[in-house]
């Protein structure tokens, strides 16, 4: 299947997930996907397929051999609670996790990238904690550790 196809799909599959959390209230679980494929087309990374490695992605360019995991997380204007980055496994095969935040619409709305070890950091993960080798933090927390590598406003 070519680029324009997937494009096309990855088009429709936002309409589709956005109108049905509009009808029902309750979202399908897809931003995983979607944020793998909108992280990888914008920061130039190689998906892999092989899930059992741990990451989603190989960076290319000054990201040259680092494994790239992606999280998305949908910001709900009428949500009320503070979103929480999705289960980071702190002891996994990866060099740097991309978080990608997407509005209503699940449009791409900003990426913000992070290191394995500031991850590990603010965590605590390091202090041999079970919550803590989970990897759990909220957006707001991954944003201060993170950096700001892409928002909708510098395509």
């Amino acid at each position: 299947m070519d680029l324009y196809s997937i494009d096309k799909l990855m088009h429709e599959t936002r309409q589709l997930a956005a109108k049905y959390r509009q009808a029902t209230g309750s979202t399908l679980a897809v931003t995983g996907e979607i944020a793998r494929f909108d992280v990888a087309k914008t920061l130039n990374l190689n998906l892999i397929d092989d899930m059992t490695l741990g990451h989603d992605a190989i960076g290319t360019g000054n990201r040259e051999s680092l494994r790239i995991l992606i999280k998305g997380r949908v910001i709900f204007e009428d949500s009320k609670s503070s979103p929480r980055v999705g289960q980071i496994k702190t002891d996994g095969r990866w060099d740097n996790v991309v978080l990608v935040l997407f509005d209503d619409d699940y449009m791409p709305a900003e990426m913000y990238e992070a290191t394995e070890k500031a991850i590990k950091e603010a965590t605590g993960s390091e202090s041999g904690s079970v919550n803590k080798k989970r990897g759990a933090m909220s957006v707001a927390q991954f944003k201060k550790i993170g950096q700001l590598v892409w928002n909708n406003n510098s395509n």
